[in-house]
């Protein structure tokens, strides 16, 4: 299943400060555009760090040497890519303990921001587009599994899959795929199956030799 992209859902356009931007110019830029932080940019638009209102209040709190962006923001920069899949842009946030990332292209240059915020919207998808995509791309494009077969209910994010499929060893697999879609919160199993292929049974006999022209099957008299 396709993870959605940091292009899909990052802010382009990104409200940005130049190293010698002033204190208050940026508590007031975060005021007007109502967000928490912005990336710091050389000359060239390449991230060079990030100032967070966490950052202006150390700052405030401290009173100490200049107030400007580069010498309160956090650096260097953690930065993503707009190929990235969000799983791995979230990984990232939770590894460096960061909100946000800057977004560049293939020349290092910022081209948008993806945040927490932004990651949270795929949790607030539609349930009938979640149905949708299971129903079409896991059931039917990705497992072959009629969509008459199963049933899927969406509820605040929350799936439930009922009904049968052919063989049991597909329901983990089912329920796998379901859980990667984003914006699935959770996965309820309530499917059956037709045969169980987990069973072990050991090796199939062989079939009885055919008899010999002429002479009984094994197990008659002659």
């Amino acid at each position: 299943m396709r993870h959605r992209r940091v292009a899909e859902l990052m802010t382009p356009n990104a409200v940005v400060v130049l190293p010698g931007t002033p204190f208050r110019e940026i508590a007031d830029l975060l005021e007007e555009y109502d967000i928490t932080a912005v990336p710091v940019v050389d000359e060239d638009e390449r991230p060079l760090g990030v100032v967070s209102e966490a950052d202006l209040l150390r700052r405030q709190t401290d009173k100490l040497g200049p107030s400007t962006a580069e010498a309160i923001m956090t650096s260097p920069a953690v930065v993503a890519r707009p190929e990235w899949s969000v799983v791995r842009a979230a990984r990232t946030m939770e590894e460096k303990k960061v909100k946000r990332l800057p977004v560049v292209d293939d020349s290092g240059r910022l081209i948008g921001v993806i945040s927490r915020r932004d990651l949270v919207q795929l949790f607030l998808r539609r349930d009938r587009a979640i149905q949708e995509e299971i129903l079409e791309d896991v059931l039917t494009r990705t497992l072959g599994v009629a969509p008459s077969a199963v049933t899927v209910d969406v509820a605040h994010g929350t799936v439930t899959l009922s009904g049968t499929v052919e063989r049991k060893s597909l329901v983990p697999i089912v329920v796998r795929l379901c859980e990667s879609v984003d914006g699935v919160v959770e996965v309820n199993d309530r499917l059956t199956f037709v045969r169980d292929d987990t069973a072990t049974t050991g090796r199939r006999p062989a079939d009885p030799a055919p008899p010999v022209q002429g002479l009984p099957p094994a197990g008659e008299d002659a």
